[in-house]
Formats: C-alpha cells, sequence, structure tokens
C-alpha cells in the first residue's frame, strides 16, 4: 500500500515568472493564483493539476537544464483530450512569443497516440499527449 495519494502540486524554477506565468494562463487557459511577487513566485492550476512556479535569482549564475546530462526534470507532459485539440494548440504554440516547438504532432510508436514536444518562454520542456482515445 502506498504511502502517498499523488501529486498535490509539482514546483518548477522559471527564467521569467511573468513570461511563464502568462504563457499557462494565456496560451493554455489555466488560472493563476497564490502570487508572492517578494519572492517571487506564483502557482496555476487547469483544475486538475497545480503548479508552482518559482523565478531564479538572477544574481546567482543560471543555465538551462541539459535534459541528457543533469538529474532532474526530463520534461512535464500534459494529457489533451482530443486529436484536434492537440493540433490545434499546435497551430497556437507555434507562433506563441518565446515558444521553441521541438516537433509537431506526431504519432507515439506505431499510435494512435499523438503527443509533441515544445519549450515554454521560460525554458521548462513540456509534452502534450493525446492518449488515441476519445476522453
Amino acid at each position: 500500500m502506498s504511502e502517498t495519494n499523488g501529486i498535490n502540486h509539482l514546483g518548477l524554477s522559471v527564467l521569467d515568472l511573468d513570461k511563464t506565468v502568462s504563457f499557462f494562463v494565456d496560451c493554455l487557459g489555466w488560472t493563476e493564483s497564490g502570487r508572492d511577487d517578494t519572492y517571487p513566485r506564483s502557482a496555476v492550476t487547469d483544475g486538475h493539476v497545480r503548479v508552482t512556479l518559482w523565478e531564479v535569482d538572477h544574481a546567482l549564475q543560471t543555465g538551462h537544464f541539459e535534459r541528457r546530462k543533469n538529474i532532474g526534470l526530463h520534461h512535464l507532459a500534459f494529457e489533451i483530450s482530443t486529436e484536434e485539440k492537440l493540433n490545434k494548440l499546435y497551430e497556437k504554440l507555434k507562433s506563441y512569443p518565446g515558444v521553441v516547438v521541438e516537433f509537431a504532432p506526431e504519432l507515439v510508436g506505431s499510435g494512435p497516440r499523438k503527443h509533441m514536444m515544445c519549450s515554454e518562454p521560460g525554458g521548462i520542456r513540456l509534452e502534450f499527449l493525446w492518449p488515441g482515445v476519445v476522453i
């Protein structure tokens, strides 16, 4: 029997809090809550998962995470309910300021699942995945 009950929240360090919050709220339609500009940090949610975002200290030397070199977050994956929504999100993301699309929606293995990858404006690598069935 597990000692835990799932994820309460996921905390991420980002380069620019405002840009990352804007990405989640304005691009993905999430809701912001719990902002504290003295830290600075904020929380965003899609109603299913909560992500806390912490801006790095720019007085210190910072660097982007190298997924093949550093221990830590390889990427964060979000489920998308339909293939059509995945494709529409791709169209939105490829022109969203600061987003770097790694690859467009494609089959996972032999399918029918499809996914795409990008980095949001603060540098966090994100995957968007349609599970291949209508949810």
